[in-house]
């Protein structure tokens, strides 16, 4: 929620309930988050619920979902992770990046193309 470009109302110290340490094992900034088939209790936050809403659609990632809730990815992290810890959300690691391809098995393959012609 901000005031005016740039100006929150409601601080971002204040979404992680004052904590230094997120419930759960803290995500990293690149695990995917996907909403879970769950209501929310009336208790939740507006932040818990701002985050759920931007899921329902499909997965985004935590540094996304910070950025689309205009909250600090450390933030975004407690938010995530106490809601992944209560059931609310999915998460996951990213798609590691592909390796180094093996040189030889790519000439071998080559030349085996080559030798259909």
């Amino acid at each position: 929620m901000t005031s005016g470009p740039g100006r929150r109302l409601i601080p971002a110290y204040l979404v992680t309930g004052g904590r230094t340490r997120p419930v759960g094992p803290a995500l990293d900034r690149l695990d995917v988050l996907v909403r879970a088939d769950t209501e929310l209790p009336p208790e939740a936050g507006s932040e818990q619920r701002r985050l759920c809403e931007l899921l329902g659609p499909g997965a985004l990632t935590v540094v996304e979902c910070a950025a689309h809730l205009d909250l600090p990815v450390s933030a975004t992290v407690f938010l995530a992770t106490d809601l992944a810890a209560a059931g609310h959300l999915h998460t996951r690691p990213p798609i590691p990046s592909a390796g180094e391809i093996d040189r030889s098995l790519v000439e071998r393959l080559l030349v085996g193309l080559r030798s259909l012609h």
